[in-house]
């Protein structure tokens, strides 16, 4: 073989090493992000937060409804700004890739627009005839835009406007002056029995798509009697099967994008609504709420969501999931019906 040859097969496979180099460095580059960008936002303290952005450092100086305002912004803000940023709508890998951030992304969502809905529409309202709040009005329309979207306008750019505008009602909250209306909230039961309606909903959603990831947790609907001795099947109900085994980890990451910001948000109200709370003797049923989503919120060993039978060999991580939301959402009924009575 000529020298010329073999210096021409000598550069070809160099260039084969380095372009194979290359993909393996960034196939670990996207492995290692990847695994960064997955890692679940962590627990924050309700009141640090609020006084920070307060510049307050007594707690008793903080007015009420500024707490569960800030908490609402903060999640919202750990949603844009956490490792990896906003990634339900990403477009390019790693982020494409990933499905149980999203997935989370996607719980804490909903339950952040089910509490700046609540805001907007009940916490400060004297009552039903009562002009809603200018700021509010603009706010919780932006946290309804579509989570997935990646074109101008971006996602990151309505929830950051909406952001910013319950900053502006919390400025409010604090002081006023000239032709600027002072913020109100208004911590009463009736308030906060409608949004613990919303709340059990929820839960029960979750809890019910949780226990259906288990062989046999089928629902078929069953017989409606009209008269005696006759039966028919009731249409309207549709049947309930068992969770897809590639949405199983979808479900149990968005229950545990929904605990941690229902978690947050009831901390809130434990905060804000204290004394309404104490008078009704509620305080120990929010308690419990919270400790059953900290226990859903535990770490998780398993690189992967195990889901066997619910007797079977292996673990069911979204049973001991649902088993975790059915516990909140019990002590959620008994809230909403302490809250309801006279």
């Amino acid at each position: 073989m000529a020298s010329s040859d073999l210096l021409e097969d000598g550069k070809s496979r160099g260039i084969l090493w380095s372009f194979g180099i290359l993909v393996l460095v960034t196939l670990i580059i996207l492995v290692v992000l990847g695994e960064w960008w997955s890692i679940e936002p962590k627990q924050f303290s309700i009141q640090e937060a609020a006084m920070e952005r307060a510049k307050l450092t007594k707690t008793t100086d903080i007015p009420l409804g500024y707490t569960y305002t800030n908490t609402l912004a903060h999640i919202a803000e750990v949603l844009l700004h956490k490792p990896g940023g906003y990634l339900t709508n990403d477009v390019a890998p790693p982020g494409v890739l990933l499905d149980n951030i999203p997935s989370f992304e996607y719980g804490a969502l909903i339950m952040l627009r089910d509490a700046t809905s609540a805001l907007r529409n009940h916490f400060t309202r004297d009552q039903s005839q009562s002009d809603e709040d200018p700021d509010l009005k603009i706010a919780e329309p932006y946290f309804y835009y579509e989570h997935d979207s990646w074109a101008l306008p971006s996602t990151e750019a309505e929830y950051t406007k909406g952001i910013d505008a319950l900053h502006k009602y919390m400025t409010r909250l604090q002081t006023y002056g000239g032709n600027v209306k002072r913020a109100q909230f208004y911590s009463r039961a009736d308030n906060l029995w409608q949004y613990t309606e919303v709340v059990i909903k929820r839960l029960g959603n979750l809890s019910t798509r949780l226990s259906a990831s288990a062989a046999g947790a089928e629902f078929i609907p069953g017989l409606e009697v009209i008269e005696p001795n006759v039966a028919v099947r009731n249409a309207k109900v549709a049947p309930l099967g068992q969770t897809p085994w590639l949405e199983i980890d979808n479900v149990f990451y968005e229950a545990r994008g929904s605990s941690w910001a229902l978690l947050h948000i009831l901390k809130a109200i434990k905060y804000d609504f204290h004394d309404i709370l104490l008078d009704k003797r509620a305080m120990n049923t929010v308690d419990i709420m919270i400790k059953a989503l900290e226990n859903a919120l535990s770490p998780v060993l398993s690189p992967m969501i195990l889901n066997g039978s619910g007797y079977g060999v292996f673990a069911n991580y979204s049973l001991s999931m649902a088993t975790y939301i059915a516990r909140a959402n019990a002590a959620a009924l008994d809230l909403r019906d302490i809250m309801n009575r006279g």
